[in-house]
């Protein structure tokens, strides 16, 4: 089972490149980030012609998350449902083939101290008080998608340059901490811990020529699967070309259970 998550910077933007890799990479599920749609704006016939059903959580301009799969994604559930007033579409969840898929986009941050960042650090709480109310560490679950957050040095083409900076903060790194101390593990870092790879690069600068970037795209996963992970990776080819996302896709895959 082939599991990737992309933050695609708009799907209508990039359809034609979204089913372009869904054709190339064959993956099993996809989560995807930053649909900058409404559901019924979202393009289910093509996804569908290429062979995935979706789940949408969709909202206008910005936010949105989708899970898309070979088979119909079951039991559907959309945002955290925690009670707390938040208008942003950034969580959906389904069971695929007997796994329990989250897709995620945890906010920016903005600015260390903006209101931004005080929300980005209360979303990660929000989102592991969800674990904690609706899952278990003992069974298949994949949280996939944009984190916002590089947990390590090697995450970072340059940690000096980016120390104090959002995404790379000690108070953001700990959130990431607390949330995979449920019982996640970073997969690709836990088949490579010594490689240095990144998901996403700023349209400026020549900061994707330079390859500077950084890691902030993960798939996570619980022990049961961990225990499957066969291959993990960051689809750098798909950042190329004209009008790309400033995100690469990521997987992971897990053999049959």
């Amino acid at each position: 089972m082939k599991i990737a998550a992309w933050n695609v910077n708009s799907v209508r933007a990039r359809l034609d490149r979204l089913v372009e890799w869904l054709k190339n990479a064959q993956p099993d599920v996809v989560c995807l980030q930053e649909l900058k749609c409404t559901d019924a704006e979202f393009p289910r016939e093509a996804v569908l012609e290429a062979g995935y059903h979706a789940a949408v959580h969709g909202q206008k301009t910005y936010n949105g998350v989708a899970i898309l799969a070979r088979t119909p994604p079951q039991d559907v559930v959309s945002g955290l449902s925690d009670g707390v007033e938040d208008s942003h579409a950034r969580v959906i969840a389904a069971t695929v083939d007997g796994v329990r898929v989250v897709s995620v986009y945890a906010p920016n941050g903005q600015q260390v101290d903006s209101p931004a960042y005080v929300y980005k650090l209360e979303f990660y709480a929000r989102l592991r008080r969800y674990l904690d109310t609706r899952h278990k560490p003992d069974e298949p679950l994949a949280l996939c998608g944009d984190w916002n957050v590089a947990p390590e040095d090697i995450d970072v083409w340059d940690p000096v340059a980016w120390q104090g900076q959002t995404l790379f903060t000690e108070k953001e790194k700990a959130a990431w901490r607390e949330l995979c101390a449920f019982g996640l593990t970073d997969t690709f870092r836990s088949l490579y811990p010594a490689e240095k790879k990144f998901s996403w690069w700023d349209y400026r600068m020549l900061a994707f020529q330079k390859n500077q970037g950084v890691r902030i795209d993960h798939v996570l996963a619980t022990g049961p699967l961990v225990k499957r992970l066969t291959a993990a990776g960051v689809d750098r080819e798909a950042r190329k070309g004209k009008q790309p996302s400033d995100h690469a896709p990521v997987w992971a895959e897990f053999k049959a259970g």
